[in-house]
């Protein structure tokens, strides 16, 4: 069986790389995290008529490409390797995801084709003020029929939630949880701008008073939440390896180009150690992420226990990374001027979202019944 990726994926890998290095340089990053809505709304639109980003796993039925996940990992590597200030990881990854799995036609149909044109940007709203990804951190009730649904409670840590104008909200309802859309200019819905240690992903609170909704489906026991954040998990495992490759590369060049005591300090044990343990942990965590792809792709028996794998990999591996960068730089690494900052906040941010890697190491025991 062959795991690499085709001639047609490393040519889109060489298109967004592209896109990616002229759109989203360091300036642009640093400028756009000082906004409220952190994303040019420009390069949004670009993306999506240029490259159709936003639609590439959505069915061409609905507007999209029809493109697996493998072609998805490959276009999140890059973005994780670029830091782009987008809405990208909450409307594809999380929201279209939602709308895929939950089966309900009807919703697909209204939404997916916003979503594959770039004129929707959407989110999910999961996790609360308890910081909980399961079932039982979900305390938000939904009130009503399936014709008058109104949701009453809070949310925490929501992605995009400040810009977005679709949010898929997790609610409990006749004691179950259930998937209910929300326009995002709904009455009794207040968003508030969370300040977070990574403000290249921003992050919001979501108050809903009576806010009216509608019922998107029924998640079987959380069986389908759990499969959307699976999706989640193994989508930001492809954008930590970019992550991890780059400031591993970002570490490199500087080893060869600082001179110290005459020669470049790559030449000193130490630092060859540092830079070797990162190039093991970034190769090992291209294979997690990437098998963890293929099994997203073809939504096999594996995926729930390879994507808790990936995702406790990656996200110590670009950490790791991330912080033997800013070592190996030396004082300068520790400076705001310098983006290993920036690296080393997202990969942080990352490493916790969706479950940090001891959350994920024990539900990959309970998966695999150890």
């Amino acid at each position: 069986m062959n795991f690499a990726f085709t001639e047609e994926q490393e040519e889109l890998r060489n298109i967004v790389r592209s896109f990616m290095e002229d759109k989203s340089p360091e300036s642009a990053v640093r400028d756009l995290m000082e906004t409220d809505g952190g994303y040019d709304e420009a390069v949004w639109a670009q993306m999506a008529e240029q490259l159709g980003l936003q639609s590439l796993i959505i069915p061409e039925e609905y507007g999209g490409q029809g493109f697996g996940y493998v072609e998805l990992i490959v276009v999140l590597e890059e973005m994780g390797r670029s830091l782009i200030c987008s809405p990208f990881f909450s409307t594809v990854v999380l929201a279209t995801n939602a709308l895929l799995q939950s089966g309900n036609a009807a919703a697909m149909e209204k939404h997916l084709p916003g979503i594959a044109s770039g004129e929707t940007i959407a989110t999910l709203a999961l996790a609360e003020a308890n910081g909980r990804w399961d079932a039982d951190g979900v305390a938000i009730e939904a009130s009503g029929d399936s014709d008058s649904v109104t949701l009453s409670g809070e949310k925490m840590f929501v992605i995009d939630g400040s810009t977005a104008n679709l949010i898929i909200v997790a609610a409990r309802s006749n004691g179950g949880v259930h998937l209910y859309t929300v326009d995002g200019d709904a009455a009794g819905l207040t968003r508030e701008s969370l300040s977070t240690m990574d403000q290249t992903r921003k992050q919001a609170r979501l108050t809903f008073d009576n806010t009216p909704a509608e019922h998107l489906a029924d998640t079987n026991n959380f069986e389908m939440m759990s499969t959307i954040l699976d999706l989640a998990a193994v989508g930001l495992a492809a954008e930590q390896v970019g992550g991890a490759q780059f400031v591993m590369e970002m570490a490199v060049q500087y080893a060869k180009d600082r001179v110290q005591f005459g020669r470049p300090i790559g030449s000193f044990q130490a630092i060859k150690h540092k830079c070797a343990d990162m190039l093991l942990e970034v190769e090992s965590a291209k294979s997690a992420a990437y098998y963890a792809g293929w099994c997203a792709a073809e939504m096999n028996d594996e995926l729930p226990s390879v994507a808790s794998l990936a995702k406790a990999y990656c996200s110590e591996a670009y950490f790791h990374c991330a912080a033997e960068n800013i070592q190996i730089h030396g004082g300068i690494g520790f400076t705001w001027e310098h983006p290993a900052h920036l690296y080393f906040k997202r990969a942080k941010s990352s490493e916790l979202m969706f479950g940090d890697p001891a959350y994920h190491r024990e539900l990959l025991a309970q998966r695999i019944g150890l």
